[in-house]
């Protein structure tokens, strides 16, 4: 087992501030593999009062938009020269296949830092013509100045990329960050925080202080020195968040939960729909906001296609992702194991058909069996939830007009897909499905230069691209009454 690993503020590591710990279970062998600082409400006023040294006078407050996206490539650089390491410290923590980061997390991470590096000295005002005041003429303008200090809650299932989606943009639009990293993969957070005053970002600018969401979580989103709240997770958790950030009027930033139609129409290239179905379904064994789990299929080709798409379910092996072979590896905790098991049993108890799959039998480790069900209906529990696991549902429908009456009964809006033939009839429907991003022929489409969030109740505000930046902005106006 490693050492314990301390919060990183100012640019120093530090215990926690009563010297608590917590441990770190691997969900492969669900034994202790590392441990991390268990923070204090202390220590977050540690981190913020950093933060917020270097927005009033510091060194960060008068840095260019020129030089900080200097630092953010530097930043850049270093997180590809640590790529493997940084995915290895990501797969262990909840036991997913090191392959999965390194090929999509940390190439869209280091993407995410140079795209808003290219963003920081581009963050402009407007000029805007006016009637005037009182008869006289005036010269209007806004310009976009840092939000302030940011109180940044990462996720623990794609925790470093996601990370990054929040610091990048972040640090070109010039705020300073605290981080509070799941309590389950706090190392990547911490790494990120060195790698940044390697970069040459000055100490305090990015903090990181590891710990529990009720104790660091609850202090970063009620504290009177932090300016937004940008938090990735549960719809349950945002709510609180937004509660606890309202009473002093926090700008807020919520990326949460999915139950993702994907449309599979009969011209559609069924081999393609196939390997994109399963990919959104069983990608970092499910646990994806965006999750295709909801698979709307035309009725003439849904049976087929659902016995079809079992069949892909049953050829991925689970196991420990260190052993030959495996291409699935576990959940990333007993929670998860419990609840994706509860769903299972839940489904199968309200009449859907298993194809595939089934309930998992707890020996060591959280493994769970991809499972795909038939004979389900869009009121099903299994159908309307998230589950966040290797669980998918096959619903049948009739017309196009049916198919995105399906996709939107749903309290979420997070992501879709359209698998068609008919490029007409993917933009029709992609234009009528609610959702913040919606992929033809293709699923879950993220880019750093493309803005990612949800409508409805998978949350509020954007994350990348150049409206990311923004979000970390104010624009202000000011009006000069010309002689």
């Amino acid at each position: 087992m490693s050492q314990t690993s301390q919060h990183f503020i100012q640019g120093r590591s530090r215990d926690a501030s009563d010297g608590a710990t917590m441990d770190l279970i691997s969900p492969i062998t669900e034994r202790v593999h590392a441990r991390a600082a268990r923070g204090t409400a202390a220590d977050i006023d540690a981190a913020v009062a950093a933060a917020r040294a270097q927005l009033d006078g510091g060194a960060w407050s008068t840095m260019p938009g020129s030089q900080r996206a200097i630092l953010i490539n530097k930043l850049a650089d270093l997180v590809e020269r640590d790529a493997d390491k940084i995915a290895d410290m990501d797969a262990s923590c909840i036991g997913r296949p090191p392959i999965e980061p390194r090929l999509l997390d940390l190439p869209n991470a280091i993407g995410t830092l140079r795209t808003s590096a290219g963003w920081a000295d581009k963050i402009e005002g407007r000029s805007i013509p006016t009637a005037g005041y009182m008869g006289i003429k005036t010269l209007s303008y806004t310009r976009r100045e840092p939000v302030g200090v940011v109180g940044a809650i990462v996720p623990w299932n794609t925790p470093f990329m996601i990370t990054s989606w929040k610091v990048g943009p972040a640090l070109a639009a010039g705020c300073a960050l605290v981080i509070k990293p799941s309590e389950e993969t706090p190392l990547s957070a911490l790494h990120l925080a060195a790698l940044c005053q390697e970069a040459g970002i000055p100490d305090g600018v990015v903090n990181v202080v590891t710990g529990v969401g009720e104790v660091v979580g609850h202090a970063l989103c009620v504290h009177p020195g932090v300016d937004k709240i940008t938090f990735t997770g549960s719809p349950e958790v945002g709510r609180l968040i937004q509660r606890a950030a309202g009473d002093s009027f926090k700008r807020i930033a919520l990326e949460l939960g999915g139950k993702s139609p994907q449309i599979v129409f009969d011209d559609a290239s069924l081999e393609q729909a196939i390997q994109g179905c399963a990919m959104g379904l069983f990608f970092n064994q499910g646990q994806v906001c965006a999750a295709g789990s909801r698979i709307l299929v035309q009725r003439g080709i849904a049976d087929q296609f659902a016995k079809t798409l079992a069949g892909a379910a049953a050829s991925i092996k689970v196991g420990d992702p260190a052993q030959a072979g495996v291409n699935m590896g576990a959940v990333a905790s007993k929670a998860q194991f419990d609840r994706v098991n509860r769903y299972v049993r839940k489904g199968l108890d309200e009449g859907a058909t298993a194809l595939v799959g089934g309930v998992a039998e707890h020996g060591t480790g959280y493994f769970v069996r991809p499972t795909v069900f038939a004979n389900v209906s869009n009121s099903m529990t299994i159908a309307r939830e998230e589950i966040f696991g290797p669980v998918g549902v096959v619903i049948p429908f009739d017309t196009e007009e049916q198919a995105i009456a399906l996709a939107n009964d749903s309290v979420y809006g997070l992501g879709a897909t359209v698998w068609t033939n008919d490029i007409t009839r993917g933009h029709k429907v992609a234009h009528a499905v609610k959702a913040g991003a919606v992929g033809i022929n293709c699923w879950a489409p993220i880019d750093p230069r493309l803005p990612w969030g949800g409508m409805k109740s998978s949350g509020i505000g954007r994350e990348c691209g150049l409206a990311g930046v923004h979000a970390y902005t104010e624009e202000k106006v000011i009006t000069l009454l010309l002689p």
